[in-house]
């Protein structure tokens, strides 16, 4: 756990985090406990390194085999 939050800091990370608490800095403003709700959400996302997906939820497998791929013949019209 201790590695996920203190490992692979990136700009983007950095974004998000500024981003999730710039979410929670308004939802404290505005009085809003959904929008905290969603600011914390925001927030732990990049602390965490997680992502809407999961651990790899949009990984699509290779193919091992080559797609069999059909000659094309073309007939000209006049």
């Amino acid at each position: 756990m201790k590695q996920a939050i203190f490992s692979n800091w990136n700009f983007i990370r950095f974004l998000r985090l500024a981003i999730g608490i710039a979410i929670l800095v308004q939802a404290v403003i505005a009085r809003d406990f959904l929008f905290a709700i969603m600011g914390l959400i925001f927030t732990l996302m990049p602390v965490f390194n997680i992502g809407c997906c999961g651990s790899q939820g949009c990984y699509v497998p290779v193919d091992k085999e080559p797609a069999q791929t059909k000659e094309i013949i073309y007939e000209e019209v006049v």
